[in-house]
């Protein structure tokens, strides 16, 4: 039998998706899962174990051709995914663009959400078997299961984080890296400043505060990561304030900064990308939530420390708001402070 999964981003809600790889093989023994995915997070998923093939999309790169290319490359993709004659489709994203992929599949089962919890209702246009999703499913990965396991039944104790392999190459490359920094494996903290709306964002002056203390008070050792040149300009600062003893990480491939988030002793962040990859590879993290759902989008677990604003109106989902710094200030420095040593002191 052969399944195709469509999540296409992004970098965290593919990580939420990957219990439905280890769930489908534990009920169809022999399957074979194929995985389409924008081009930009597809090295997330290369050598995974549990996928036959990844299928990539680059719609970023279409658009900038203009919408001719954009049609070209999207009949392109489907007249693959037709070739591929799959049995089953899981459309995990529910909007109207994997809604188009999903329907040009040609598979003759399509599960998808149902119109209440779809994304955008054109994509219910696309799946001919909508899943409803109860309210004790409120985890983000719970969601994604509950598709699964409506297609493929069977009770599997299945976790909501991962599975996510390292890379052997990746590994050795952050191996020969750490020894150039002198970090030890499993010694460091890994601090990741930045995500993809402001209004996730925890203020830079609390990072300051936090990454001083852990550095020059408790004496840990500090890696400091970044996706871009906002979030670079961030670590610089926040590696001074540390008296240059904190490391600012190159930014490498997908793949290394999952081998380096497996090699941490503790990750932490915002809710982002990395951090769900670091909770993905077993690395316990704390993150800090303003306008998203910690217990809907955080790392599932006790390994992992999940902090809320401490506002009336969090979560609210809003990308803008007047109230932004009084939000970020809610969080405490102490507060992440205290779960970074909670977390360490259980180790």
């Amino acid at each position: 039998m052969k399944i195709l999964i469509v999540k296409v981003s992004a970098l965290g809600d593919i990580v939420h998706a990957l219990p439905v790889l280890a769930h489908l093989h534990a009920v169809q023994p022999g399957i074979f899962i194929d995985w389409l995915v924008e081009s930009s997070f597809a090295p997330l998923l290369e050598d995974h174990p549990l996928l036959r093939k990844i299928i990539h999309l680059d719609t970023r790169g279409w658009r900038r051709q203009g919408s001719l290319a954009a049609i070209r490359g999207s009949w392109r993709v489907g007249r693959q995914l037709r070739k591929e004659n799959y049995d089953v489709v899981l459309d995990l994203q529910g909007n109207s663009k994997t809604g188009l992929f999903t329907w040009l599949s040609g598979a003759p089962k399509r599960f998808g959400f149902d119109r209440h919890q779809a994304r955008e209702w054109l994509n219910t246009l696309s799946t001919n078997c909508k899943v409803p999703i109860p309210l004790e499913c409120h985890h983000i990965s719970s969601r994604y299961l509950q598709i699964a396991r409506y297609a493929f039944p069977g009770e599997t104790n299945v976790p909501l984080c991962g599975p996510l392999s390292v890379q052997a190459r990746a590994a050795q490359a952050v191996a020969a890296m750490l020894d150039e920094y002198r970090l030890s494996r499993g010694e460091f903290i890994v601090a990741h400043y930045g995500t993809t709306w402001e209004t996730k964002l925890w203020p830079l002056d609390h990072w300051v505060e936090l990454t001083r203390s852990l550095v020059l008070k408790q004496g840990y050792q500090l890696v400091l990561t970044w996706g871009n040149d906002v979030e670079k300009h961030a670590a610089e600062h926040i590696a001074e304030a540390c008296q240059g003893r904190a490391v600012i990480w190159p930014r490498g491939t997908l793949q290394e900064l999952v081998a380096l988030l497996a090699a941490a002793r503790l990750v932490i962040g915002a809710d982002t990308g990395p951090v769900h990859i670091a909770a993905a590879v077993g690395t316990p993290t704390v993150s800090i939530f303003r306008v998203t759902d910690s217990q809907r989008n955080g790392p599932p677990g006790d390994g992992h420390m999940r902090i809320q604003a401490a506002m009336d109106c969090s979560p609210c989902l809003r990308k803008s708001c007047d109230l932004d710094r009084e939000c970020g200030q809610s969080v405490t420095v102490n507060s992440v402070n205290n779960a970074v040593e909670m977390l360490i002191g259980q180790k």
